[in-house]
């Protein structure tokens, strides 16, 4: 018994990992630019030494 319900569980992670992965967010180049230089130019909390 145990070991069904283990299978069961695991199939079902690994269905919400393949929805996760097919589902994920493609960005273009441009958003990619776009997203690293916002991160560069807020600034941080943390002081660099």
């Amino acid at each position: 018994m145990r070991q069904k319900s283990d299978a069961l569980k695991a199939g079902a992670e690994q269905t919400v990992r393949d929805i996760c992965r097919r589902t994920r967010k493609q960005y273009s180049a441009e958003e990619k630019i776009r997203i690293v230089l916002a991160v560069r130019l807020t600034p941080t909390a943390i002081v660099r030494q």
